[in-house]
């Protein structure tokens, strides 16, 4: 094995994109496998020993050829074995180390942490392509979770409304909800009280472009099958949450829609899933050989159901057509009840008369009265026609008509109807992310950073397409971000006095700065609304966040140092064997890797089974909220 190892070694050398600067990528080699890329299959085929070894030969059409076991090769180059660097051998000492494996299994779970605070959004504009901030992960193997999924005991309760903030003295099934805590264990939180009560689920989550701003960049891992491990974890709970009527939409740019798609058809098996364009920003990103102008949303529901609303249309794109019917079976004979006067006063309609007995005729289209007109079906050739609506029903259609003079001095009836059935391309103006996302977030909450925030009213029409004619709605986002979502909810409460409530869900810390300041705006300068904020209750997760904060090798080795009073290991870690010095050699980002990964992640937050236990100090107040949360019914 030695010698092929070797080999390899040397035939990946003619290959600048694997090997750079005297090192093999094996993230980009196993990616260029995944993708059974022909430069990479034609420099293994020549050479013999690679040939023998990860090709096989088959019999096809009575023609001898050689198929790829990719399995074989990517498991060969991820074996700890071939290239071992000096972190791999420090991190296989103190047990570090899994079994090699390369593909993410079903039941695997990715869990993600972001070094520093940032933006879960990526590739929008040169700004954007100047970061490069770098994700720790973790995929959990199904043996590795036992308590992961539970419960957890939520914390640092407050209340937000018009006045302000304020204690938390009770909690009850109508309050609007943000969590903060990861995504993935807040959703296994909800499912104890929400499951099967959610209509709509909006998420936005973070992109996986191939440039320097992705987002979503992982360390030792190859990313593109990190990415929809963690998107499946998170949508296949979420799942959960949805009634049987409920929808959920999917925010995503060019570089993951298609996977995205996949993915969706995978989970969502006997489901409706189309994919809308929606035009974002006019001015477009540079790509290599397009402009981006657009992105994404994925809307899934239940197959054969109207479950989409009528959308609203501007009073200047209405199509304006005439009441009086023409062409066949048109006549005022060819239906009785739809030969009737419409009253006009100040060139408005403000009635109808009764249809008019058989036998009978108006002296004109249109008679006068007193200061009314009453206005009749009849053409400019005098021939009797009849209304499109019979008398019984167009009444509901008042609001849809308009009076129209003719240069013949007649007065016309049109109908125009300001809703309609949603397009596969959105595009207006209003959402532009730059105009009503950038600037209408910094109007909320000056001096806040927050790169890229969706245009509110990108999110508010498609909050308004799913839950326009269910006012008590639940919609949920655990991509939560800047808090658009909450602000389009709230919107469309404030427009027709709804009772729609929102759930978010955020991991970052700019929950505290932006999310929740944001919403807390919105709801001051509404005069109405509320919401309750609590955290998941964290404790190996607060050592992640120091981890992620640590600028230096002396503040890792003292967080290390508290990390083994007070933290939950993995069981399978052996600390004896943990030397500083070797450790201090590596760079910064490596070391933290190492401590994010020693600690046990079943115990990144407090399991509820848990919360009398004296270790973790949890409060009577604290109590007695948990309690009412996972015990009232929605």
């Amino acid at each position: 094995m030695q010698n092929l190892m070797n080999d390899l070694t040397k035939l990946f050398q003619k290959d600048d994109r694997i090997f750079t600067n005297g090192k093999l990528l094996k993230n980009k080699l196993t990616e260029l496998a995944l993708k059974l890329d022909q430069p990479l299959i034609e420099l293994l085929l020549s050479d013999d020993k690679a040939k023998g070894h990860f090709f096989i030969e088959r019999i096809i059409k009575k023609e001898k050829v050689l198929v790829f076991n990719k399995d074989k090769f990517i498991a060969f180059v991820n074996n700890k074995e071939f290239l071992p660097d000096s972190f791999t051998s420090f991190k296989n000492k103190i047990g570090l180390m899994t079994n090699g494996d390369y593909l993410k299994e079903k039941d695997d779970v990715v869990l993600a942490w972001a070094y520093k605070d940032c933006v879960l959004e990526g590739g929008q504009d040169k700004e954007d392509q100047k970061r490069n901030e770098i994700f720790y992960n973790e995929t959990l193997s199904p043996d590795e979770i036992d308590r992961l999924f539970e419960p957890k005991v939520l914390t640092n309760f407050k209340k937000y409304d018009s006045k302000g903030e304020h204690k938390v003295a009770g909690f009850n099934a109508e309050e609007n909800l943000i969590l903060k805590g990861n995504n993935l264990l807040a959703l296994h939180c909800l499912k104890q009280k929400f499951r099967g009560q959610v209509k709509l689920i909006y998420i936005d989550p973070p992109y996986n472009p191939d440039s320097k701003s992705n987002t979503f960049c992982y360390n030792n891992k190859f990313n593109e099958s990190s990415w929809l491990t963690f998107m499946k974890n998170r949508i296949e709970i979420a799942k959960m949450l949805l009634r049987e009527d409920g929808v959920m939409i999917v925010a995503i740019d060019e570089n993951e829609y298609l996977e995205m798609g996949l993915l969706l058809k995978e989970v969502f098996k006997d489901y409706e899933i189309h994919c809308i364009t929606i035009v974002h920003n006019p001015r477009g990103v540079q790509g290599t050989n397009f402009s981006y102008t657009h992105e994404y949303a994925f809307f899934v529901f239940p197959k054969n159901k109207k479950i989409i609303c009528d959308r609203k249309i501007d009073e200047k794109d209405i199509d304006w057509r005439n009441l009086r019917d023409n062409g066949g079976e048109s006549l005022r004979t060819d239906a009785k009840n739809c030969f009737y006067p419409i009253i006009v006063e100040d060139d408005k309609v403000v009635g109808f008369g009764d249809v008019m007995p058989t036998g009978q005729s108006p002296k004109a289209q249109t008679v006068k009265q007193s200061n009314k007109l009453l206005i009749y079906p009849i053409d400019p050739e005098n021939i009797e026609r009849k209304w499109r609506y019979a008398r019984q029903s167009v009444d509901e259609i008042r609001h849809l008509l308009r009076v129209k003079k003719t240069r013949a001095g007649n007065y016309e009836i049109e109908l125009g109807k300001d809703f309609g059935t949603y397009r596969t391309v959105w595009q207006d103006p209003r959402y532009d992310a730059n105009e009503y996302g950038t600037k209408l977030v910094k109007s909320l909450v000056p001096n806040c950073k927050f790169d890229f925030p969706k245009s509110l009213y990108n999110v508010y029409d498609c909050v308004h397409s799913v839950v326009a004619e269910d006012k008590n709605a639940i919609v949920l986002d655990f991509f939560a971000g800047s808090g658009t979502t909450a602000h389009a909810v709230l919107e469309l409460n404030k427009e027709d006095q709804g009772s729609r409530r929102f759930i978010l869900c955020e991991q970052m810390h700019y929950v505290d700065t932006v999310t929740k300041e944001r919403v807390a705006k919105v709801i001051k300068n509404n005069g109405d609304g509320s919401f309750v904020y609590a955290e998941l209750m964290e404790w190996n997760e607060q050592y992640l966040t120091a981890i992620k904060e640590a600028d230096s090798v002396r503040k890792l080795l003292n967080i290390y140092e508290k990390m083994k009073n007070e933290a939950f290991f993995r069981y399978d870690i052996d600390l004896s064997k943990f030397d500083e010095q070797e450790f201090e050699k590596f760079p910064l980002k490596e070391q933290k890797q190492v401590l994010c990964e020693c600690l046990d992640k079943n115990h990144l937050y407090v399991n509820l089974s848990e919360i009398d236990d004296a270790t973790y100090k949890i409060s009577a107040d604290d109590k007695k909220l948990n309690k009412e949360f996972y015990n009232t019914a929605v």
